[in-house]
């Protein structure tokens, strides 16, 4: 039998940074998957290891059960249904079989991710024998939420071949889980996050982790507050100070979130979006650049409050148009000028802040050669850029014109000039769906 399970990431589409000091700020998940296969050997097989096979870092782990037993010799007893927090002593026992591999320094980061895949495999299922297979369409650690979605993706498979699930094996298609099932999917990918990041995010797993558990976490301000996404799109606001969580919402698969000062407002997108999400491979270092926003504003208190509310006001705009009916085509046009209008003040307002980088900048000159608009996502400092993909460069169905028939050129010529210097460059629809399953296919 084989599984396979698939969790989206995220972007936020407004309001990063500013939102630390009061502002609103807009958050989406996209229609980019992590995805990962589950398949047990059949006793034909002959087969008694566990394997972990990496496809996108060119990596593969294989290790006999009864050495993982011997090294984790308590996992075996938890009980899948209630999900536990990894003990810092089995941390280093589950990393001393991770570094038996002499993971290249390329690529260390990696490291955290299989002993949090680990974790979860023997707490739910034992020490059997297993082939578990990780693709990704997300870049790794450049704000698009893979740490979690890859987390969220090895809970779901490993519970769908589980007691604890039931699912429908004749069925081959995406299916999303039930509500019951899809919370312990939750907890447990809470716990390898905790893993990967530490507490994320500063909630203990005595308060709020246990009710509501993380998903994609949108850090909004690594010093104050973090917004956190779950697979079916709950969200909760955390004042990481006080490690309390300030307010919850529910946000159906497909939808976005509007948070501020923990008031969190779920929206329904009314228009179709696509975004070109350039990924400038340089890492960015999200405490520091947070840091340095706060100094900014104790140096200009009155210029950076000025920022901030302006920041503020483009978010509140931005969640009203996106919700707002298109009557027709010249509306939804509309519609998207005004968006790509609010995305450059955006930008430009990062820029006051100081989170913009040179690699940024780059992408921001080579899309507006094509009259695109552009804004750094996340931290900043580099990581990934969005640029707005208007309808006439990618819905057919909708009709502007012969004329615009040949700007689906435009996208790829896009792409080309900042693949050339070294970008790479990803599409994405805003809103995807949240965590799905499906049985029986193979890899």
């Amino acid at each position: 039998m084989e599984v396979r399970a698939r969790a989206p990431g995220k972007i936020i589409l407004a309001g990063e940074h500013a939102v630390v000091h009061g502002s609103t700020a807009v958050a989406a998940s996209i229609d980019l998957y992590t995805y990962v296969s589950l398949r047990f050997p059949t006793p034909a097989d002959d087969d008694d290891t566990l394997k972990l096979e990496l496809k996108d870092v060119a990596l593969e782990f294989s290790w006999p059960v009864g050495k993982i037993k011997a090294a984790l010799p308590e996992s075996g007893r938890c009980a899948a249904s209630s999900p536990t927090s990894c003990l810092p002593e089995t941390i280093k026992s589950i990393a001393t079989l991770v570094e038996e591999y002499n993971i290249p320094e390329a690529k260390l980061g990696i490291a955290a991710g299989v002993t949090a895949f680990l974790w979860l495999y023997t707490s739910i299922h034992g020490y059997k024998p297993a082939k578990v297979v990780v693709t990704s369409e997300l870049p790794l650690g450049l704000g698009l939420g893979s740490s979690a979605a890859l987390c969220v993706s090895v809970s779901a498979a490993l519970l769908a071949l589980s007691d604890l699930v039931n699912l429908d094996f004749s069925q081959q298609s995406w299916l999303p889980f039930g509500e019951s099932e899809l919370e312990l999917v939750n907890k447990w990918a809470f716990e390898g996050e905790k893993i990967i990041h530490g507490k994320p995010s500063g909630i203990d797993n005595t308060g709020v982790a246990r009710e509501i558990p993380s998903w994609v976490r949108v850090e909004v301000g690594d010093a104050h507050v973090a917004a956190l996404v779950s697979p079916h799109n709950s969200c909760v606001l955390v004042d990481k100070a006080k490690r309390r969580a300030l307010a919850v919402i529910v946000v159906g698969p497909g939808n976005m979130i509007k948070f501020r000062s923990g008031n969190l407002t779920r929206i329904k997108a009314n228009m179709p979006l696509k975004m070109l999400i350039t990924n400038t491979k340089v890492a960015r270092n999200t405490k520091a650049l947070v840091a340095g926003v706060s100094e900014r504003k104790v140096r200009h208190p009155n210029a950076m409050t000025a920022v901030f509310t302006a920041v503020d006001s483009i978010s509140n705009e931005l969640a009203t148009i996106i919700q707002s009916p298109a009557s027709d085509d010249l509306a939804i046009i509309e519609k998207e000028e005004k968006l790509g209008e609010l995305m450059e003040m955006n930008q430009g307002l990062l820029q006051c802040m100081g989170v913009s980088h040179a690699s940024i900048e780059t992408v921001l000159r080579t899309t507006l050669k094509y009259k695109l608009a552009t804004k750094l996502t996340g931290a900043g400092g580099g990581g990934c850029v969005l640029t707005l993909l208007p309808a006439s460069l990618w819905a057919s169905s909708i009709d502007f014109g012969m004329d615009d028939l040949l700007e689906g050129a435009v996208v790829d010529k896009v792409i080309a000039e900042l693949e050339s210097c070294g970008f790479e460059c990803l599409i994405a629809g805003i809103g995807g769906n949240g965590t799905e399953i499906c049985l029986g296919a193979s890899s």
